[in-house]
């Protein structure tokens, strides 16, 4: 099942606090990212992030989930309503996510 526009578009709105919040659709999914580097994305209409020390630490009792077959598990953002523990938390783990690869 593919992601909705609209709800791509509540979680964009939800991280608007953000500065450089972006996305990419993908087989009828949405990755997103934060500065350049991919934090998660929207995979059947859930939004899902990676599962960094600081995402696990703010969310101890967050679901694993896969975003797709054969995908590394992710954990499930449950709290999608509030702006502020979404601001932090993509802040969070920004330093601890990967830089992009080069092209």
């Amino acid at each position: 099942m593919a992601s909705g526009k609209n709800y791509l578009d509540f979680i964009l709105e939800q991280l608007s606090e953000l500065d450089d919040i972006s996305y990419r659709a993908m087989m009828g999914e949405y990755v997103l990212y934060y500065r350049g580097k991919v934090f998660g994305g929207i995979y059947d209409d859930r939004f899902l992030v990676k599962p960094t020390k600081s995402a696990k630490a703010m969310m101890p009792d967050a679901e694993m989930e896969l975003p797709y077959d054969g995908a590394k598990e992710m954990i499930l953002v449950d709290d999608v309503e509030d702006k502020e523990f979404l601001r932090e938390l993509v802040g969070a783990m920004y330093a601890e996510l990967p830089a992009p690869k080069k092209k």
